[in-house]
């Protein structure tokens, strides 16, 4: 067990893959592709050619609701981050 400190800025950063990021937010990852492809979850980050989800973004989202991709652009804390 690590004895380095959690901070905010750590678990902000967290950027999950999509099998992760369909398992946070219970679906199979074949369905999270396909909520992807049709513009149903929060942007991903692109690392190169990595496609990452921000852990700290998909919390959110999932409390607000799930709401479609153009409104959780408008409506997510912190503005769009495009």
């Amino acid at each position: 067990m690590s004895n380095a400190p959690s901070t905010p800025t750590t678990i902000d950063a967290e950027a999950l893959a999509a099998p992760e990021a369909a398992k946070l937010c219970g679906v199979s990852r074949s369905t999270w592709l396909k909520l992807q492809a049709s513009g149903r979850v929060p942007r991903p980050v692109r690392l190169g050619r990595c496609v990452r989800w921000l852990r700290s973004e998909l919390l959110a989202w999932l409390a607000a609701g799930c709401p479609s991709r153009e409104r959780w652009d408008a409506i997510k804390p912190g503005g769009q981050r495009r």
